[in-house]
């Protein structure tokens, strides 16, 4: 694992994830960055900054037309800590348009999109779309004493925002579509765009169940643009590691091929800082260039009985794992600063009663143990099994092959059963010496207790994995 050059901590925040905006534009060739106020504390002033520093760059790149900024706010109906900041939040958009008429003398919307974490109904999307248009860009006409608000401190605009729930556990990515039709009913889009997380359902349901779900919600997407004539852009949410959906610079064309249908994938910090950045930027291009492929279609049915039985047993060996990835999790660096959050199980979630730490945090707890969290429920599959979760799965037997690189045999909390499946399905496979031994320092340090190098030794296994969690 390794921090950006722009920042002496490996920890981003404040002014840092300014700098990122500009460096994963300018630099890596993306073209949207999401800007995450869930949790966190960030920089409300983003595009008044962006223009300010790199005056050059926005002027001849115009954000809101070539390059984007997609606020992520927090929801108000799961972290009541924090509902008011999405007011806030809404309020920051015309502000920001004003910053971008200034700066480009063009009504161009700098900001125009949000997106919506934990959706779960059509309702708690509207809810969004409605407060944006009637009471931030809507007051613009209210009277106050003698003067209408427009013409006393100047219009709102955007008029209206475009609003992308993010679906993250498995109930509600699955009935996704359904919830998408109920929203757009008789609000004349031209598109919808809708974000399905990878990371937390693996972390909920597994790595087959995960990837499994995504590709169901993908299939529906297509059927309801068809059916109602609204073009839908699906994001998926995927880290590098396997486990979280394996999007790294190195693993790309697997990535495009498995989740045909998506439209938009999301570049987080371990493909942008943990290889070269020329790999990085032809990996990005190569995205771009992509064209989308109709979306898989297979029995629904038959893998979601699948998936129940390997998702069972999936819950079983986490919670048997659970006080050991608790304690290695505390020597685990963090990407980015964070405040404390409840929500799902992802976001300090419980499985089968018990507590686990953030997505990104438990993989890499399990890495450090030498137990890539992809063979978890492995047990679950009879050969059988494993040969049709491979029509489903398309690279099923990659990205756990990948995994096993840097598994360590050798690590007492792996059980035996997952060994057992390991030696019939894959034989022989390469595995990653150093990270091997790695890892049984790492074991030794725990087994005797010795906590002072733990940090510096998870950190010595990502950068052999290149990603962390």
């Amino acid at each position: 694992m390794s921090f950006p050059f722009f920042t002496d901590s490996p920890e981003l925040g404040g002014e840092d994830e300014i700098k990122e905006a500009y460096y994963v534009f300018s630099h890596l060739g993306c073209d949207e960055q999401m800007w995450d106020y869930e949790g966190k504390e960030v920089d409300n002033f983003v595009v008044k900054k962006l223009f300010t520093k790199y005056r050059g760059f926005f002027m001849e790149n115009k954000l809101g037309k070539d390059v984007f900024i997609t606020l992520r706010v927090p929801n108000p109906e799961v972290e009541k800590a924090e509902a008011k900041i999405l007011l806030e939040t809404l309020e920051s958009i015309p502000r920001s348009f004003d910053a971008a008429r200034f700066f480009y003398g063009d009504d161009i919307a700098p900001i125009f999109e949000v997106i919506l974490p934990m959706a779960t109904t059509a309702e708690s999307i509207n809810r969004i779309y409605t407060y944006y248009k009637e009471f931030v860009a809507g007051k613009q006409n209210k009277i106050v004493s003698d003067i209408k608000v427009r013409d006393w401190i100047g219009k709102f605009a955007p008029e209206r925002i475009n609003v992308i729930p993010l679906f993250e556990d498995m109930e509600h990515i699955l009935n996704a579509a359904d919830t998408l039709r109920e929203y757009i009913k008789g609000k004349n889009l031209s598109y919808q765009r809708v974000f399905l997380a990878r990371s937390d359902p693996a972390l909920n349901y597994g790595l087959l169940s995960a990837t499994v779900i995504n590709k169901i919600a993908l299939h529906k997407f297509k059927s309801l643009s068809e059916q109602s004539g609204v073009k839908i852009y699906p994001i998926v949410g995927a880290g590098s590691s396997p486990f979280r959906g394996h999007f790294s610079p190195v693993n790309v064309q697997n990535v495009l091929e498995e989740y045909a249908g998506a439209h938009t994938f999301t570049v987080q910090s371990a493909f942008k800082y943990d290889y070269p950045p020329d790999v990085v930027k032809n990996a990005v291009t190569k995205v771009k260039n992509s064209k989308e492929e109709e979306p898989q279609k297979f029995d629904e049915a038959k893998i979601m009985t699948l998936i129940s039985k390997y998702s069972s047993v999936y819950g079983a060996q986490v919670a048997e794992l659970a006080a050991i990835i608790n304690r290695v999790s505390k020597y685990i660096p963090g990407r980015r600063k964070r405040k404390p959050h409840v929500g799902l199980f992802g976001y300090s979630r419980g499985v089968n009663g018990v507590k686990l730490p953030r997505a990104i945090k438990f993989t890499a707890s399990m890495y450090s143990i030498g137990f890539p969290p992809e063979l978890l429920g492995l047990n679950a599959l009879t050969k059988k099994d494993y040969e049709f979760a491979k029509t489903v799965y398309l690279h099923f037997e990659d990205d756990l092959r990948a995994a096993l690189k840097f598994y360590n045999p050798d690590s007492p909390f792996v059980p035996a059963e997952i060994k057992v499946k390991v030696k019939e399905f894959f034989g022989d496979f390469e595995m990653h010496k150093l990270h091997r031994e790695t890892t049984g320092c790492i074991l030794k340090s725990l087994a005797e207790n010795r906590t002072e190098n733990l940090s510096e030794l998870v950190v010595n296994a990502a950068s052999f994995r290149k990603f962390l969690g």
